[in-house]
């Protein structure tokens, strides 16, 4: 008959450990090394999926920060110069031939305007109570 396999095999010895020759509480000892050893590992590896995830979570963090700022931001600034006249702002002074000779600011109502529109801008973060941010699973993915 012919050989199907013909290299020939390694032979290796086996090895039997006796992790605790004392006796009695082997299997005590046993199971509590077993069980520290799992904690561990799954503390190493809680540990390193938060240091992969705190990343994204910033980011996603001060993304929706950065656009509730700016929403924020416009509304109360479009809320503003709703009650301001641009003559309020500026006086515009004419040559006799009506052309225009000068444009003076005035430098009181725009920081008046400014300050007012950083108050109220203050005021609707301070007032703004969602704390909350919506985080999708696809997100840990990019």
């Amino acid at each position: 008959m012919e050989k199907i396999y013909s290299r020939k095999r390694i032979n290796l010895p086996k090895v039997y450990f006796n992790r605790f020759p004392s006796g009695k509480n082997n299997s005590k000892k046993q199971k509590m090394i077993e069980i520290i050893l799992i904690l561990i590992v799954a503390i190493f590896i809680m540990f390193t999926i938060i240091q992969g995830i705190n990343p994204i979570i910033d980011r996603i963090c001060l993304d929706e920060s950065r656009k509730k700022a700016t929403i924020i931001s416009n509304q109360q600034a479009t809320e503003v110069m709703r009650n301001c006249k641009y003559e309020d702002m500026v006086t515009i002074y004419r040559d006799d031939d009506g052309n225009i000779k000068m444009i003076k600011s005035n430098i009181a109502v725009i920081n008046e305007i400014t300050s007012d529109v950083a108050v109220r801008i203050q005021q609707a973060m301070q007032d703004d109570n969602q704390g909350t941010i919506n985080l999708r699973l696809r997100e840990f993915y990019w």
